[in-house]
């Protein structure tokens, strides 16, 4: 391949980062009032899937749209109503809609192989269904690549009954990166080489710091250790700032998005991480933000500084300004490569600073589930755990939780097999450990109810989150999803699910048509959630509620890993 000079590598990353001024508008994004935000409130809905020419870097491209909209159109729909949804697919290739997050009948839920056929170009499908709940929620394509060419969007659902916060405004803010490449051309380069986005690799100087700062045997020691591994400690994310332009309700950062406030106002943010690939950490430096539910689902309100959004996860805040100043929503990437921008401002024409972006993380042995952070240890009865999807029934007596690896991790497939991964619910992550903010961790949520179905679990699943880097293989228990068999679950049960992450990186585990409560030790009050962030080398365990029928996807949300970090999930 050809290579770039520094000059080169630098300008390209700066485009990439931040944009060009004015280069992806399309519809009325940006506009200070929710209705201006693409919105489309009704009971029945036409959508229809196409192309739409877009520029965000001085570069024209195709993106695949709804509605002619990137992101989507925001859909609006009432606890307790029917919803149809009529869908026309006007691509040349197949296309589909998940619902995501959504409770709603199988044959509904929106992926081609499992639960329809997919939407075939130039044919409609009408998705019908009864709204079960409210709250935030998010649709995008499970169809290809079409998620990261642009094809997502925003649900916000409103409550049959009032909520138990208080707002004066209400701004959805969708996160999300964009690449002017085709999505299959940076699949395949991370195929052939799986640091090619990572510009942040340890250099000598490096090296010499860590010795001043460790000593030279704990240095040493440590870079032979990622060396034997053939790993680095800087790979945090697969596709970084040098391809992504980060984006905010569809603005570069050059332009950023702006949300009008009176001073005084309560203002709520839905915010939505509909990347493909991208963690983002999100501050609103000046404001304390109030987190008042995650995944659509009321919690115990929190005030914070900053937090973190793995793909495919919602989180609502409240924040209050003070004054008449303007305050910049601020989301980098995990890697610190990039960030998407907006502003809260009583004047369309006031702006705010833009911090500068955090350090750029580096990973622990800890991360690697070679140690332990202080991490969160469960309070609750401890259990054997079984292996490689095979059930057990619970013990009842206390044994310590033990971590197996199957002979299927083992092999050229696998690259990593944590020995000791932890618990590490009040563990902020790579990247936000003692960085003096108040950072949201797992272990902060509590549900704002009682915890629906209080039954113990009858019997675990244990699954390992595995692959390998350089050959960019991603599985569960080592096996990938068109080798494996289906996971079967009987309806009515209850059941544990420890996810066991034997890789170097973050992984967004969605489970469709179940609700995942996550285990955080206060059964009471349990966060229920639709995607749970499986840290590095970490270990963590939630409850599902059997309760719908038929074959349902259950996946890794890195749209780069879902072909192999896949399962099928049979209840019957």
């Amino acid at each position: 391949m050809n290579l770039l000079s520094e000059q080169e590598i630098c300008l390209s990353r700066r485009r990439f980062v931040l944009g060009l001024a004015m280069g992806g508008a399309l519809t009325a994004f940006g506009l200070p009032v929710t209705a201006a935000q693409n919105s489309l409130r009704a009971k029945k809905f036409q959508l229809n899937i196409g192309s739409q020419a877009v520029n965000f870097t001085g570069t024209p491209r195709l993106a695949t749209t709804v509605n002619g909209s990137l992101p989507a159109p925001i859909l609006r729909w009432r606890e307790g109503e029917e919803v149809r949804l009529k869908v026309t697919n006007r691509l040349a290739e197949t296309s589909s809609i998940h619902w995501h997050g959504i409770i709603l009948p199988n044959a509904m839920d929106g992926v081609p192989g499992m639960t329809f056929d997919g939407i075939k170009p130039g044919e409609s499908f009408t998705y019908r269904f009864k709204v079960q709940q409210s709250g935030t929620y998010w649709y995008h394509s499970h169809s290809g690549f079409q998620e990261q060419t642009g094809l997502h969007g925003a649900i916000v659902i409103e409550p049959k009954t009032p909520e138990p916060f208080v707002y004066d405004r209400d701004y959805v803010v969708l996160l999300s990166d964009w690449t002017d490449e085709n999505p299959h051309a940076v699949y395949a380069k991370l195929k052939k080489a799986s640091h090619y986005y990572n510009f942040n690799e340890r250099t000598v100087g490096d090296l010499w710091q860590d010795i001043r700062e460790k000593g030279i045997f704990q240095a040493w020691n440590e870079r032979k250790m990622w060396n034997h591994m053939r790993m680095s400690d800087t790979d945090i994310s697969d596709v970084t700032g040098y391809s992504y332009t980060y984006l905010m309700n569809g603005n570069t950062p050059a332009d950023g998005w702006k949300g009008l406030f009176k001073r005084g106002d309560k203002v709520r943010l839905r915010i939505i991480n509909a990347s493909a690939m991208t963690f983002f950490d999100v501050r609103i430096p000046g404001l304390k933000m109030t987190v008042v539910a995650a995944d659509g689902q009321y919690v115990e309100p929190i005030s914070i500084d900053e937090f973190r959004i793995g793909v495919a996860e919602t989180y609502d805040v409240i924040v209050e300004p003070k004054d008449d100043s303007a305050y910049t929503i601020f989301a980098q990437a995990i890697d610190r490569s990039g960030y998407a921008r907006g502003t809260l401002t009583p004047d369309m024409n006031m702006t705010a600073p833009i911090p500068k972006l955090d350090p750029v993380p580096v990973l622990s042995h800890a991360d690697m589930g070679m140690g332990s952070h202080s991490g969160h240890k469960m309070p609750m009865k401890k259990h054997n755990a079984h292996h490689a999807g095979h059930h057990m029934p619970m013990k009842k007596h206390s044994m310590p939780m033990m971590t197996h690896h199957a002979p299927t991790e083992y092999g050229p497939h696998v690259d990593m097999r944590a020995k000791n991964p932890q618990y590490r619910l009040n563990d902020p992550g790579v990247g936000l450990r003692h960085n003096g903010r108040r950072v949201l961790t797992y272990a902060d949520l509590r549900h704002l109810y009682t915890t629906p179905d209080l039954r113990e679990p009858e019997r675990e699943i244990e699954l390992h989150l595995t692959g390998n880097m350089s050959r960019y293989m991603w599985s569960i228990n080592g096996v990938k999803f068109a080798d494996a068999e289906p996971l079967v679950m009987k309806y009515g049960e209850r059941l544990r699910i420890t996810l066991v992450n034997d890789t170097m990186m973050n992984h967004p585990i969605h489970l469709h048509g179940l609700w995942s409560d996550l285990e955080t030790g206060d059964n009471q009050h349990i966060p229920r959630k639709h995607t749970v962030i499986v840290q590095p080398g970490s270990k963590i365990s939630y409850r599902v509620t059997v309760d719908a029928k038929g074959r349902w996807a259950y996946h890794c949300h890195l749209l780069y890993h879902m072909s192999g970090m896949f399962r099928e999930v049979l209840v019957k």
